[in-house]
């Protein structure tokens, strides 16, 4: 159990390391609404990760290989990123960029459909669910998969403490100036994922 519970805290922490739209999106939200945005940025993608990990866990992960589901996911996602990629491009032309004040509900918010509409996520989910013999247990328990959710949940939010410090860090680090070129490096980012995203579902000439 001990070797189940740190292979799921070292996955954990590569899958939420890898840059992708909710990076980008901590990025977008710690401009304005600093730590406290980016941190409700990273929980709600935790909250849907934590969703995806326990339907993967359960072993009703084979469900979302269908590209029935698959295919609907990725393209409000990918709706959702160019929006996200209009949003900020828009923030940037702004005369003035100053912190906003909020409760960080449209971040968490954010958070939470940019993890559900993932089809990374999914498709990760769905592999771990049914090949969970490569970490550790051929025949997995109850218990088994007990300590791998509790791994993965305690390094997701670890990840999530420090990428919101970091970035928030790194912003105030570099002063207010840097901020309508933040912004559209984000606008950038979130065109090129909503873009990716679209050819995983749409044919390509």
């Amino acid at each position: 159990m001990p070797e189940i519970l740190m292979a799921a805290f070292a996955l954990g922490l590569v899958y939420n390391a890898a840059p992708g739209p909710v990076l980008a999106e901590t990025v977008h939200r710690s401009v304005a609404g600093g730590f406290r945005a980016g941190l409700a940025v990273q929980f709600g993608s935790l909250a849907g990760d934590a969703l995806w990990a326990a339907l993967g866990l359960a072993g009703v992960g084979f469900l979302f290989r269908s590209e029935a589901l698959r295919g609907p996911a990725a393209l409000i996602g990918a709706g959702y990123l160019l929006w996200l990629a209009l949003d900020a491009w828009r923030r940037a032309g702004s005369t003035t960029v100053c912190r906003e004040r909020d409760d960080g509900s449209e971040a968490l918010r954010s958070g939470i459909i940019l993890s559900l509409t993932n089809p990374q996520a999914v498709a990760f989910w769905a592999a771990v669910g049914s090949a969970f013999g490569a970490i550790g247990a051929a025949e997995p328990t109850a218990a088994d998969y007990g300590f791998f959710y509790a791994g993965f949940l305690l390094s997701s939010v670890l990840w999530a403490l420090a990428a919101a410090a970091l970035v928030d860090r790194l912003l105030g680090w570099l002063g207010t100036g840097w901020a309508r070129v933040s912004y559209r490096l984000c606008a950038l980012a979130f065109l090129l994922l909503g873009l990716a995203s679209l050819r995983t579902v749409l044919p390509v000439p």
